[in-house]
């Protein structure tokens, strides 16, 4: 089995205040792909280079304590590709691959945080146009290798995806726009790229068992009153390998949960 997860740090430092290592080391996955280190490589240095034996791989971001994006993992890749060509994106460090070419077949592994909306309409229209860039970038990755791309999408893709689903329809995660690109994005037709939602793949029905972030405002995380903004999404060979999901919410690394996935397949 390749155990894999995904995980919104909100900021590597604070993750690792709150215990992150250790429950990584005692999950012990291949693979945890990150988003939102907001650390620099001087912080990195003699401190995060690995994680319980796992080597890390980073994308930061140009600006101090923002964004970014990291991988651990367990096997040597046999290539690291920084960024997804796209000079805006990349320089907010989006966009981290691993690419582990193997004879049985030429895999990617991806870490992958898109930009929120939810700060205004400025940071909106900057989110619609990284979904605009980036359908193509996958569509054209997909004819040449299989990948599974775990990441932060912030967007809500179903009503089952989200609480509150009638009083965000109008707010930034749950667009029509926003879920008309997750549409496409999933439609294996000529107009889509044909990947899959892996977790909806394993759990078809599922709601409020669903959710991997929560607002801090109010007691929502008490109340469970969730978004699913933490995804899968694989090639549909790859998805075909999926086993078992588990969103982990014991414990609280940060306002997002982690998502792991067992593929059954190994490296």
């Amino acid at each position: 089995m390749f155990k894999l997860t995904s995980l919104n740090l909100n900021g590597l430092r604070s993750a690792s205040t709150k215990g992150v290592a250790d429950w990584v080391a005692e999950a012990a996955p291949d693979c945890i792909c990150m988003q939102e280190i907001r650390v620099q490589a001087s912080d990195v240095q003699g401190r995060f280079e690995q994680m319980a034996g796992l080597k890390g791989h980073f994308h930061f971001a140009e600006k101090k304590g923002y964004a970014g994006t990291a991988i651990y993992t367990k096997h040597e890749p046999t290539d690291v590709v920084i960024g997804w060509g796209n000079t805006e994106f990349d320089a907010e460090g989006r966009y981290l691959e691993l690419r582990f070419d193997t004879p049985a077949r030429k895999l990617s592994i991806i870490s992958c945080y898109f930009p929120s909306g939810s700060s205004g309409e400025e940071r909106q229209a900057a989110k619609f146009r990284f979904l605009e860039g980036f359908m193509p970038y996958l569509v054209q990755l997909k004819k040449t290798r299989e990948f599974i791309l775990c990441g932060d999408i912030n967007i809500a893709h179903q009503e089952a995806d989200l609480k509150n689903w009638k009083g965000n329809l109008k707010n930034s995660g749950f667009l029509p726009e926003e879920r008309a690109w997750m549409t496409r994005l999933l439609d294996a037709g000529a107009e889509g790229a044909g990947l899959v939602d892996v977790y909806r793949h394993l759990q078809p029905d599922t709601t409020d068992a669903c959710y991997t972030w929560w607002s801090n405002r109010g007691q929502a995380y008490a109340k469970n009153v969730g978004w699913r903004l933490d995804y899968h999404l694989a090639t549909p060979a790859m998805a075909q390998l999926a086993r078992s999901e588990h969103i982990f919410k014991t414990i609280k690394f940060s306002d997002h949960a982690p998502i792991t996935i067992d593929y059954d397949f190994t490296l």
